[in-house]
């Protein structure tokens, strides 16, 4: 049904574009405008049914797959033990572990009762005398099957209670996560926009009474506020990437120069006074990476070393090779950070102090906290300390090879 609501907009927007698109004026095209967004929309729901049909499949699979090997390999065992051994007293509780096994590592309570029948049954016809008859009046087998429903029942309710009670943990934790974003982002935004406003309201009201010189200056701030603006949303979009924790990045290998030569030509652009000293191995090395989403951590990086490291005469970029693992280093000797938001900068929810008078801007903690993300995203950690001589080190690794499946 979604397909073929997805397959009717596109065609009405194909009509609409090729009838109107070209003669009418933008207050006309704005139904067609509305059915594309519309159509966005669609499209994203019909993705996301699918992919969560996939997984529930793919959930299913291994589910038969555990069950089926549990159950056999108990099975296995119990003809083992009857060969080598002459009691049979462990066969009835080898099942019922099995069991508790299946109803422990499954989802719902299916797979649990399935295995609980289907072990009463192995019990009465292979390990049951007479063997190899099904016999269902035996007061043993009556009571194999009581038992192992129940441990196959509560089982499976302590399990559903226990993933629930995760599930409504880690939404309790997004929902946090996502006010605190929510909070800084306002927290950051507030100042530029501002600025924006004032700056071009004095353009367009007093326009004549200034110099030239008065509004370069003007048009000069709206141009910098603005600039940190688009930082801020290329984070965010970041963020739009990262899926909470099962987010899954493509990797692609990315040869190590052309990617420090890519961040160092985008930061010149936005910093040409700042001199950023490089040391990367003279070996030709290859990093299974997102080369976007790295970029973003070693742009936000160097610039906040660039807006936050204060009295700074040094920044450095080095990669070096630990075994089977690249290290990435941002290094600069500025004032470092303090203790108190140390441990709790790649969360982005550190108390910030007020936004002040002459108008700077802090985004630090919402660019590190999307770092953290990226870092985690490629399997890897990221790690903060202030340097002895003074400034701070960040630093990650990414895992070196041809691995582009993650």
């Amino acid at each position: 049904m979604c397909l073929l609501s997805v397959a009717l907009l596109v065609s009405i927007i194909a009509f609409l574009r090729c009838r109107f698109g070209k003669e009418t004026g933008m207050e006309q095209y704005y139904p067609v405008l509305y059915l594309e967004a519309l159509l966005l929309v669609k499209y994203n729901g019909f993705v996301k049914i699918i992919r969560r049909s996939i997984m529930k499949h793919q959930q299913r699979q291994e589910d038969i797959l555990f069950s089926v090997c549990v159950f056999f390999g108990a099975f296995a065992i119990n003809l083992l033990i009857r060969k080598l051994f002459t009691t049979q007293t462990l066969v009835p509780m080898i099942f019922v572990f099995g069991v508790f096994l299946i109803s422990l590592k499954t989802h719902g309570y299916c797979y649990g009762i399935v295995s609980a029948v289907l072990s009463v049954f192995a019990v009465n016809f292979a390990f049951t005398y007479p063997y190899y008859t099904l016999d269902f009046f035996v007061e043993e087998s009556i009571l194999s099957a009581i038992i192992m429903l129940v441990v196959a029942v509560s089982t499976s309710t302590l399990n559903s209670r226990i993933r629930d009670q995760e599930n409504l943990r880690a939404e309790s934790e997004k929902e946090r996560m996502r006010g605190n974003l929510l909070r800084a982002i306002s927290h950051d935004l507030r100042t530029p926009l501002t600025s924006i406003y004032g700056s071009s309201s004095t353009l367009i009201s007093k326009k004549d009474a200034l110099s030239e010189e008065q509004q370069l200056k003007l048009l000069g701030e709206i141009q910098e506020d603005s600039e940190w603006l688009i930082r801020m949303v290329e984070n965010l979009l970041a963020v739009t990437r990262i899926d909470g924790a099962k987010v899954k990045v493509v990797k692609t290998p990315i040869v190590l120069d052309e990617l420090i030569d890519s961040v160092l030509m985008k930061f010149s652009k936005k910093h040409p006074n700042q001199k950023v000293i490089t040391q990367i191995p003279a070996d030709f090395v290859d990093i299974p990476m997102d080369s976007i989403l790295i970029e973003q951590v070693l742009l936000n990086f160097l610039e906040n070393a660039v807006f936050h490291a204060k009295g700074m005469t040094e920044l450095k970029l080095s990669v070096s090779l630990a075994g089977d693992k690249a290290v990435f280093e941002v290094a600069d000797n500025g004032c470092g950070i303090p203790e108190e938001i140390l441990d709790k900068i790649f969360t982005g929810c550190y108390k910030k102090s007020a936004a002040p008078i002459d108008g700077t801007r802090s985004n630090m903690g919402i660019g590190i906290s999307v770092c953290a993300a990226i870092i985690k995203a490629h399997g890897s950690e990221i790690f903060v300390e202030n340097r002895k001589g003074g400034g701070a080190v960040f630093r990650f690794s990414l895992a070196r090879g041809c691995d582009d499946e993650q």
